[in-house]
């Protein structure tokens, strides 16, 4: 699927979109890259310089870039407390949330992404690291149609699944809200405030069945549009350092319990 270059622009918005910053040129630098070789091998990733979600070598080669955080992984020196997974709401997280992300807590969000393709490296990118707790919160590419068309159930499944390994590797789940956005403009025609209603009430139910905790950052940011105020989300999708700053409460409270949850099972 060809992404437009608006919609690519939005979806991808790094740390300096997110803070109001001019945009970064779009599409980014693609410099060729070339493959280590063919088949299945011991080192087949190349160098992530350069590399975007949208670069080609990642679309031809490495669809869910699982190459993105390998190196990383393997660098850990033990293992993470929180891994917070998720699209470029999640690595834009990072960099305007340093005291979150200490302590132990580790970003694994890839911009542009969407629930199949966090699905594929949910393995490597969480369960191998062994964390106590996983924070999952995903769905605005998927409402975007960033990799094309798909169905509540195809998303409903690809979370359930993610719930499902954490909870049988014994790992604690929180699983975030979708975010609130009321338009795409780049798909007019989408309205997907509704949408974002009706899958965060699917998310709540799966916690509470899954014992789960659920971290309602929709009911914290949501405006009378059913989308983000722009001093809390400059271009309605990607908080900014305020917007953050509201999640933030949630997002310890969520991860505490989910700590709690984890210790009474052992």
């Amino acid at each position: 699927m060809r992404l437009g270059a608006l919609a690519a622009l939005a979806l991808w918005a790094g740390p300096a979109l997110a803070q109001s910053a001019p945009a970064p040129s779009f599409p980014p630098p693609s410099p060729p890259i070339t493959a280590p070789g063919d088949g299945i091998m011991d080192k087949p990733c190349p160098d992530q310089k350069g590399l975007w979600f949208g670069h080609p070598y990642i679309r031809q080669n490495d669809w869910a870039w699982e190459c993105k955080y390998a190196e990383a992984n393997e660098q850990l020196a033990a293992p993470p407390r929180v891994v917070f997974i998720g699209d470029s709401i999640t690595e834009n997280w990072v960099p305007l949330a340093p005291a979150l992300f200490a302590g132990g807590a580790v970003g694994r969000g890839i911009g542009g992404q969407t629930s199949g393709q966090i699905l594929v490296r949910f393995y490597q990118d969480v369960v191998r690291l062994r964390p106590r707790v996983v924070h999952i919160m995903i769905g605005t590419n998927d409402l975007a149609g960033n990799i094309g068309p798909s169905s509540p159930e195809m998303y409903k499944s690809h979370v359930a699944a993610m719930v499902d390994i954490a909870r049988a590797n014994g790992i604690s789940v929180v699983i975030g809200s979708i975010l609130p956005v009321s338009k795409f403009s780049w798909k007019p025609a989408l309205a997907p405030a509704k949408q974002v209603m009706m899958l965060n009430a699917w998310l709540r139910e799966l916690a509470r069945a899954r014992g789960a905790v659920y971290a309602d950052y929709h009911g914290a940011l949501v405006n009378a549009e059913g989308g983000m105020n722009p001093d809390v989300a400059p271009d309605g999708i990607h908080p900014n350092a305020k917007g953050y700053g509201l999640m933030e409460p949630i997002t310890r409270a969520a991860i505490a319990e989910a700590e709690k949850t984890a210790r009474a099972a052992r």
